[in-house]
């Protein structure tokens, strides 16, 4: 029987030079998607799927992610005092979500040595890595269907989406056999591939479920291009031991990281709120009808 995964890393140690200069000093993962900073949507997918105990991975400068995640004394008492009960409920709420850790990468080697960095807090656990660029919808079910597969095979899972030929060259590529519907067998993985070079037109996304048994293969993973540890070298080489499966999956992913889909998830997650989608959806409307 599968040991359940309760834990999850999200590394979040990069300087976020894409959208310089607004992470000069405020780290990427702070950045809001309408009023709720990016970090806290991935923390409340991991909770929302039963994960309780989560591990983030920083670097200096990154205090205002622990700050986030912990009490505010001040504040709470300020909105106690005039009488803000909704908003004093919501700040709350932040520091009751899952018991948060924080642990510095030390130097920016890698994803491979980022979540190697987490193997002490692990242990020989299954555990589920989020990558905070990636903010996937509430509908999307990919971590769910993660889990479900991880526990019904007790191997590793990752998240995988066609993209075009043109933006595979931007992510991990995957050689796959189908299994069912929405599951793949990894056969071989290439990191980045040009489209000429890619195995197929399945990208990997930032989601992982894996077994313990991917810090040895981190480990054993030598540097390559800028000194760096891969996790996509770690996870061919956990291919020669053990069975990995992709999860596919087409719908309800953000990259945070690039500014047009910033921008995409800001405005699709804002329509859907109650309280500024109708007067923002007019708004958008106008401002079409103005332009064209």
């Amino acid at each position: 029987m599968p040991t359940p995964v309760t834990k999850a890393v999200i590394p979040a140690a990069g300087l976020g030079t894409r959208f310089l200069p607004a992470t000069k000093a405020i780290p990427k993962e702070m950045l809001p998607i309408v009023d709720k900073p990016t970090i806290q949507y991935i923390v409340e997918e991991a909770v929302s799927v039963g994960i309780t105990d989560i591990l983030i991975i920083t670097g200096r400068g990154k205090e205002s992610l622990e700050d986030h995640f912990d009490r505010s004394i001040e504040l709470e008492h300020r909105l106690e005092e005039d009488g803000k009960t909704e908003e004093l409920e919501r700040i709350r709420a932040i520091a009751d979500l899952a018991a948060v850790h924080f642990v510095r990468q030390g130097e920016p080697l890698g994803l491979g040595h980022a979540i190697g960095v987490a193997r002490r807090h692990v242990g020989d656990e299954p555990f589920a890595v989020m990558l905070g660029d990636d903010v996937m919808h509430r509908t999307s079910g990919v971590l769910e269907g993660m889990l479900r597969s991880f526990g019904e095979r007790d191997r590793s899972v990752i998240a995988l989406r066609r993209v075009p030929p043109e933006e595979i060259s931007a992510y991990g590529s995957a050689r796959v056999d189908p299994v069912d519907d929405d599951l793949v067998r990894v056969l071989d993985l290439v990191e980045k591939p040009s489209p000429e070079e890619a195995p197929s037109d399945l990208a990997v996304m930032g989601r992982y479920v894996f077994t313990p048994a991917i810090f040895e293969e981190i480990d054993r993973t030598p540097p390559g291009r800028g000194g760096e540890i891969q996790i996509t070298d770690a996870m061919r080489s956990l291919l020669e031991r053990e069975d990995v499966f992709g999860w596919t999956f087409s719908e309800g992913r953000f990259d945070a990281g690039n500014k047009l889909d910033y921008l995409r998830a800001t405005v699709e997650l804002a329509l859907e709120r109650e309280d500024i989608g109708p007067p923002f959806l007019e708004y958008l409307r106008q401002r079409v009808k103005d332009e064209g």
